[in-house]
């Protein structure tokens, strides 16, 4: 398949499966302007070698399946076209698929759980995981990233008609681990897509997720928390793409950041074609620094082609905790370190509560606490 242009929006201009439509990047690029490439070990130029590994086990209930297919398989590729080289070099790159389908009206009683173990980082590896919710089912799913890797991937979740897709993607890296990924929801009529982004370690995380939508009625939520240590290059690039009449999207991420050249990126695009009256839409970022040293980058996009919209809006903040908020608790009798951690711990709390997984919630306020002590 070809290029494809989009030249209606200035934000997202092509996709294609073939890599040599995509330059190597320069880091001059809009797109790559805030990505230490230098950091990426080869995946951005293809000079890396395929000798890693990053071990992907599907863990599924009764109901579900799970198979490791070839690239020749109808079912890659259907949702999702790559728009950056690193994402079309994962999709020329990878050997097996794994396709996890959720049949028709199925209500599986316990989450799909698909861990990645990473073997290490003398090597780069690539992978492929689609995720296919057939109409008027119901599914919670959960991506466990950990280990060490440098690592690339492409996700692809298909959405039926009147179904439902909650996914928790948790990046729980190793300090040294690189890992660049693009999640892409294709929601059908009246479908509903829940995404909770949870990213805390690695080196350098760049993760994309983007939705689309095929029929009206489509409802997408994306939300997301990260914590930002000294040295740590955590990126986020959210697309939501209205092109069909009636739908909804709502976006919140927030983020806390600690230590010399602690880097968070935000960047939040929403178009809304001409064809997509109707739309309702916002898209929100907050972000905590914590200490001198700490750099948030935060930039929400939203390009509006019709006049027909139900609502739209978009916020960005990056600041310093509230010293009125620390004078409350302290006056209070609680003590300025003890305060802190409470005003961070309500600050992510609130997003990190709507995790579906109370086991996964438990873990993820366990790390946060973890980082808090730091």
């Amino acid at each position: 398949m070809g290029l494809n242009e989009k030249p209606l929006s200035t934000l997202h201009e092509k996709s294609s499966y073939n890599l040599d439509d995509f330059a190597v990047p320069t880091g001059r690029e809009e797109k790559w302007r805030f990505t230490p490439l230098s950091r990426l070990k080869g995946l951005h130029d293809g000079t890396a070698e395929v000798t890693g590994q990053v071990v992907t086990q599907a863990y599924t209930p009764a109901g579900v399946t799970a198979e490791w297919v070839g690239r020749d398989d109808a079912r890659v590729g259907q949702a999702y076209a790559p728009t950056d080289r690193v994402s079309a070099q994962a999709y020329n790159a990878f050997e097996k698929a794994l396709v996890v389908t959720v049949p028709k009206e199925a209500v599986p009683a316990e989450p799909i759980q698909i861990e990645l173990r990473g073997g290490g980082t003398t090597g780069v590896a690539y992978g492929h995981i689609v995720v296919k919710v057939e109409p008027m089912a119901e599914a919670v799913v959960v991506l466990d990233h950990q280990g060490s890797a440098v690592y690339a991937d492409n996700v692809e979740f298909v959405v039926g008609d009147g179904a439902t897709l909650k996914v928790v993607s948790l990046q729980d890296w190793a300090d040294d681990a690189v890992h660049v990924s693009q999640h892409h929801a294709q929601l059908a009529k009246d479908a509903t897509f829940r995404s909770f982004v949870v990213t805390l370690g690695g080196d350098l995380v760049r993760l994309s997720p983007s939705v689309s939508y095929t029929g009206q009625g489509g409802d997408a939520d994306l939300a997301g928390v990260y914590f930002v240590d000294a040295g740590q290059h955590l990126e986020h690039r959210l697309l939501v793409d209205h092109s069909t009449p009636n739908c909804k999207s709502h976006v919140d991420y927030r983020g806390a950041l600690q230590g010399e050249d602690a880097h968070a990126v935000w960047i939040g695009d929403v178009i809304i074609r001409v064809e997509a009256e109707g739309t309702d839409t916002y898209e929100l970022n907050r972000n905590l620094i914590l200490t001198d040293g700490a750099r948030a980058d935060s930039v929400p996009n939203l390009e509006i082609l019709t006049g027909e919209v139900a609502g739209a809006g978009h916020a960005s903040t990056s600041g310093r905790l509230d010293d009125e908020h620390l004078f409350y608790l302290q006056a209070r009798g609680i003590p300025a370190d003890q305060a802190r951690r409470l005003v961070i711990r309500g600050f992510l709390g609130q997003l990190v509560e709507k995790i579906s997984v109370p086991e996964l919630r438990e873990r993820v306020l366990a790390k946060i606490e973890a980082e808090l002590e730091k």
